[in-house]
């Protein structure tokens, strides 16, 4: 009897709860209804945001970026500021929707693909820009852009032509590896069938019968042949418009596993016993000289702005182009230095993302606060851009191998959340544990404090008023800034006002 007295107060007090957000109130606090429904304060960073089911309904204000909010991690939506849909997941990466001004477009999996011209928007202006497409990876392919001559439909490996795809302005075949045929640049290559008879015509002349032997010539460009592919191969290519005046031709021989040989412009490289020893000498643009002793387990490398120390697996050190990497005990632990946009950038990696964290500095004035980013894979992540905003996340198996990837963070990463900590600006944060079974937040522009456990106790100090209440307001006690208390019955948080925005 006395459990069931107390399930029904808990049931009480989340649907009192709930139904005060109709009322009016001086104050907006959190309603910690806990599994059931979390409505963080009502306060400008956070805009109207609100989780349900734990961490698997919710609605997120992103401020000038629109609002997120869906079933986790089955259904996530995107909405522009204005409130137009933008994009739409469900098991993400599985099905993927996305509209623009222009196109509307689904996937699933990246492996069957639709895009098509919304009603009223504009011709497509480009052959790349169509009217209508639609694959399934690799059996079917269609487009429609108005042109009769760029439009196309093909099953593989029946029949079919596809354009501008693979690198290739047509890729044509018919019932594949009988018969196939490509064009690029104004050479085409038939091969019947695939890969073995080869005859390129057009501004490309060639032949080859693979893997015995090959041959094609493209006249004042280049020249290929292979002999027992890929044992023998002769390939020259001429100088561009960009080589100097009276510069050698390009030039790649290899006779493999014994011998290959690479020139060109200010440029030799040769191998003995491919690939494992060998040197480069390069004069042109910047001196370089490389050898490779049991390659790739030993090369040394010295030049203008390039070096390179490997003896692998114990140690590497490589700078190319600003970029300076060690290794040390492969792949274990590796550390990078380079500069990129005017900052100064340190990356420590172990295991390449077990333990994963970059460091940006401002290049021209590095004793200002630095930018950090760590990940324990799977364990912990921790992000701060130095200028007062900060994050950490406990149990984060995706922020690591997925960087960047805001639609798993949306879809995914809340979901293994157990307890997070985020603060938007010194005074301004909350920290949320079993996904927001228990929370604190802070709140200095309003002097204010919130501390919940669920439905079942809060504590709220503001401005020198403290309020500790049981239910979500069902009664407690308030003290004022006059030092007294008073019991309270039925006094429950806010709505938060309409029109509401938030900052990232």
């Amino acid at each position: 009897m006395i459990r069931h007295r107390h399930s029904a107060w808990l049931v009480l007090a989340w649907f009192a709860g709930m139904g005060s957000f109709a009322r009016a109130d001086h104050e907006p606090r959190e309603f910690n209804g806990w599994p059931v429904f979390v409505r963080p304060p009502a306060i400008a960073s956070r805009g109207d945001s609100w989780t349900a089911a734990g961490p698997f309904l919710f609605r997120q204000n992103e401020g000038p970026d629109g609002r997120v909010s869906g079933f986790r991690p089955f259904w996530v939506q995107n909405f522009s500021a204005q409130g137009d849909f933008r994009s739409g997941t469900f098991l993400y990466p599985l099905f993927t929707y996305t509209v623009d001004d222009t196109i509307a477009q689904w996937n699933v999996f990246q492996l069957i693909k639709h895009s098509s011209r919304r009603p009223g928007a504009e011709a497509p202006q480009s052959d790349y820009d169509p009217r209508r497409s639609f694959e399934i990876w690799p059996f079917w392919f269609s487009k429609e852009n108005g042109n009769p001559q760029l439009s196309y439909r093909a099953l593989f490996p029946i029949a079919g032509t596809v354009r501008n795809k693979l690198g290739l302005e047509r890729l044509s075949w018919t019932l594949f590896p009988l018969r196939a045929e490509s064009e690029n640049n104004g050479a085409v290559t038939t091969w019947t069938p695939w890969p073995f008879v080869r005859i390129t015509r057009g501004a490309a002349q060639g032949f080859s019968l693979w893997p015995l032997f090959g041959s094609t010539e493209r006249p004042g460009v280049s020249r290929e042949k292979y002999y027992l592919w890929p044992l023998g191969y002769n390939n020259t290519q001429s100088p561009t418009e960009d080589d100097p005046p009276d510069a050698p031709e390009r030039q790649q021989v290899g006779v493999l596993p014994f011998y290959a040989r690479s020139t060109g412009p200010g440029y030799r490289s040769e191998d003995f016993g491919w690939p494992f020893f060998g040197y480069t000498e390069r004069t042109t643009p910047k001196p370089y000289h490389e050898t490779r002793y049991f390659w790739p387990l030993f090369v040394q490398g010295r030049g203008e702005g390039s070096y390179v120390n490997r003896w692998g697996p114990f140690y590497t050190r490589s700078v190319i182009k600003g970029y300076d990497k060690e290794w040390f005990a492969w792949p274990l632990l590796s550390h990078a230095r380079w500069n990129e946009q005017g900052l100064a950038v340190e990356r420590t990696q172990g295991f390449y993302f077990v333990y994963w964290s970059e460091v940006q500095r401002n290049a021209a004035q590095p004793g200002l606060p630095a930018a950090e980013l760590t990940h324990f894979w799977p364990l912990f992540s921790h992000w701060d851009n130095g200028a007062g905003q900060r994050q950490w996340q406990l149990f984060s198996p995706f922020e690591a191998p997925f960087p960047g990837n805001l639609r798993m963070r949306q879809a995914w990463t809340p979901l293994f959340a157990i307890a997070r900590h985020e603060q938007r600006a010194p005074g301004d944060s909350r920290t949320s544990l079993l996904w927001n079974a228990v929370t604190w937040s802070e709140y200095a522009p309003d002097h204010r404090t919130e501390f919940h456990i669920g439905p079942l106790l809060s504590v709220t100090e503001r401005a020198g008023e403290k309020r500790v209440a049981v239910g979500n307001g069902l009664f407690g006690f308030k003290r004022a800034t006059t030092g007294s208390w008073r019991i309270f019955w039925l006094d429950f948080p806010s709505k938060p006002a309409t029109g509401m925005t938030a900052r990232r």
